[in-house]
């Protein structure tokens, strides 16, 4: 059976044409180790497919013959796509490159390209070279252009919010919201949910002390978002909770949120499930805040309120409403919240 090539046609390995027979030490017979390792180690990974200029005629109509173009194409990925390949490699030892290019008309192709074949691993430097580049630029172009603002932040902070959202790398507060430094203090895990103050300790609580009888913010903003794999553990947890599973003891926090929408959306498929619990699970983080004393009261006095949030990152909108702390405390016992300002920002 013929070998795949790198776009999934055949590559021949039956002996060439005398026509194209070559010279015992040709340099050129190292293209020919470029098709053993693109059979070996890209066969099934197209994330690694081999991409380098075949300039010898006679390897060009034989791949022509084939349908096979192994080109040397450039790499449309930044430098964090470098530091992720090298983090697959690292982990993945049986992925790891080890050609030997002889041929100087290879290399220096390759090179052109800026595409290094080696053997063993190549480290993350790249990954952290642009985190290097990105907090160059923001000292340069942020910190010391609003020098006398950071001055202040270094003497102490005074943020009119707290943010708890949820740990996802797709959802980040500051980046969506565009809160400043000073701005927001965020606290974040997975699926966004505040347990009960009867729980005991956790890191969200302990955030929530400090933010409110502290730091005194005057607003909590719980921010809930589309394709959320901690509410989709939930949605799918079994009654009965592996004690051994850290995810599946966390989630159990919102099974209220998971009952009620069991309740009111046991027609829809699935995923709509999960979509109504991730923001049913909001609102139920927005009433376990309540159960904490030092926040009802301040909530009770007006001096701080409680908001919900939801950012859909599919079609990005975002959904904001405030918990109606009256309306809500008169339905105490009933299971029932209610909710105004509710806006829409799309």
């Amino acid at each position: 059976m013929a070998p795949q090539g790198l776009l999934g046609s055949s590559i021949s390995l039956s002996p060439l044409p005398n026509k194209y027979s070559l010279p015992r030490n040709s340099p050129t017979i190292s293209t020919l180790k470029l098709v053993e390792i693109e059979k070996t180690h890209f066969k099934g990974n197209p994330g690694l497919r081999l991409k380098a200029s075949m300039e010898s005629s006679w390897l060009t109509e034989e791949l022509a013959n084939n349908k096979q173009n192994i080109t040397s194409g450039t790499q449309s990925g930044s430098d964090l796509f470098n530091g992720m390949k090298n983090s697959i490699h690292r982990g993945n030892p049986g992925l790891r490159l080890k050609a030997s290019m002889e041929s100087s008309w290879l290399t220096e192709e390759l090179a052109n390209n800026k595409q290094n074949i080696t053997s063993g691993t190549q480290s993350g430097s790249d990954l952290f070279n642009e985190m290097k580049n990105r907090f160059l630029s923001f000292k340069q172009h942020k910190f010391l252009e609003e020098s006398e603002h950071f001055q202040n932040l270094a003497k102490g902070q005074a943020p009119k919010f707290m943010v708890i959202a949820c740990g996802d790398s797709r959802v980040c507060p500051s980046n969506i919201l565009g809160f400043q430094p000073g701005e927001a203090f965020v606290i974040r895990n997975v699926a966004n949910l505040v347990p009960p103050f009867e729980n005991g300790p956790t890191e969200t609580n302990a955030a929530l002390e400090f933010a409110v009888n502290s730091v005194l913010v005057e607003n909590i903003l719980v921010i809930g978002h589309s394709c959320c794999g901690g509410i989709r553990a939930l949605m799918s947890r079994q009654d009965e909770v592996n004690p051994s599973s850290f995810i599946g003891s966390w989630v159990v926090v919102g099974k209220n949120a998971r009952s009620s929408t069991m309740a009111a959306a046991s027609n829809l498929d699935f995923d709509q499930q999960c979509r109504h619990c991730e923001k049913e699970s909001v609102n139920r983080s927005l009433m376990n805040l309540l159960t904490y004393p030092w926040i009802e009261e301040k909530v009770e006095k007006g001096v701080l309120s409680i908001h919900g949030g939801y950012y859909n990152f599919v079609d990005c909108t975002f959904e904001k409403w405030t918990l109606d702390y009256e309306e809500s405390v008169s339905r105490k016992g009933s299971d029932m919240y209610c909710l105004k300002n509710r806006e829409f920002w799309a």
